[in-house]
């Protein structure tokens, strides 16, 4: 009996812990697992770029050029007590007669040269060049309504004026334009400041194509100019003008300093010539051939850098002080930076 009930007991006991397994749906789920942390990728604080000021300078590739208060902005004064003659229409026919008397009175002056005149006349231009005088843009063809062409029509007659002056005079700095017959517009005006030029008026004309006589060329020109003018002439309309600068020149000359208008201080005109290979000095209305290096620049490639082309010159503190002094003087007073 006891072993009965020892067995019954045990068998008991095994009922029960198998019906306590199998009220169990299945194993237990294993615990939960912990959520794992998102960390931020760590980042640099965003800078957000500066949005330039509309007052700020002008890049150094731009032209610094001139503005006045004449038509549209043109300059009409030399900004200093001295005066300036500028010649129109030519070259043509007279233009050596005024050369002449211009440096028999040493006199430089400012010429407005018509585009298409030039080739057949280039010796002319050569020689305002070589001695010392302003050259001048006035159009192709001296056409009068240049105003009212498309930007890219004046454009174009611009830059085939200035490429004829430069294919006879190689280069030559052209640093202004005149409209012709002084018909002014806002376009005409800031293409030519595109183009590295200044565009320039008068404050004197004494209407010498139209014939008026030589008397009244020497009176006007001699009662009107005042310091600072600028004195509209004619190199291209008869022999009046001639005539009358025999006694214009002595007179002003003995009155007032005469100039030739100075070429527009421009950093990017500058480089724009030692880049074709012309080293531009003071007071010089031209850029001579720059001497060239057997050896490379002493300049880095990444100073040079689309510009590698070009023609190697020594290093800025091996080159002449000519070549880097910057052109004098800056007569008007819209050119001061």
């Amino acid at each position: 009996m006891p072993l009965r009930r020892i067995a019954a007991l045990g068998l008991t006991m095994l009922a029960l812990t198998l019906g306590g397994s199998r009220g169990n749906s299945g194993p237990p789920a294993p615990p939960a697992a912990a959520p794992v942390p998102v960390v931020a990728e760590h980042q640099e604080p965003t800078v957000q770029p500066s949005v330039p000021s509309p007052m700020a300078s002008p890049s150094a590739s731009s032209p610094v050029i001139a503005t006045g208060d004449g038509p549209a902005g043109t300059v009409r004064k030399t900004g200093s007590d001295a005066v300036a003659l500028t010649f129109d229409d030519g070259p043509w026919d007279d233009t050596p007669a005024v050369l002449d008397l211009l440096a028999q009175h040493h006199v430089k002056a400012t010429f407005c040269m018509v585009g298409r005149q030039i080739a057949a006349r280039a010796e002319m231009v050569r020689r305002m060049v070589a001695e010392g005088h302003t050259l001048c843009n006035h159009s192709w063809s001296h056409d009068e309504m240049l105003r009212t062409r498309t930007p890219d029509q004046i454009r174009s007659d611009m830059q085939r004026t200035n490429d004829a002056i430069r294919a006879v005079a190689p280069g030559a700095v052209i640093g202004y334009f005149r409209a012709p017959g002084g018909n002014w517009s806002p376009d005409i005006v800031s293409i030519a400041a595109g183009l590295g030029m200044t565009s320039i008026s008068w404050t004197v004309d004494p209407r010498d194509w139209s014939g008026p006589g030589v008397q009244s060329i020497v009176n006007t020109v001699l009662t009107k100019t005042r310091p600072g003018g600028i004195v509209l002439l004619h190199d291209g309309v008869g022999p009046q003008t001639v005539a009358a600068l025999r006694t214009i020149l002595p007179d002003l000359a003995g009155r007032f300093t005469l100039i030739a208008l100075p070429p527009p201080t421009s950093v990017a005109h500058t480089l724009r010539q030692e880049a074709a290979g012309f080293c531009c000095t003071p007071r010089s209305t031209t850029c001579r051939p720059a001497a060239r290096l057997d050896k490379p620049s002493s300049r880095s490639p990444a100073s040079i850098g689309r510009d590698e082309r070009r023609p190697r010159f020594p290093s800025s503190s091996l080159r002449t002080a000519s070549c880097l002094a910057p052109r004098e003087p800056a007569q008007f007073a819209g050119s001061r930076r």
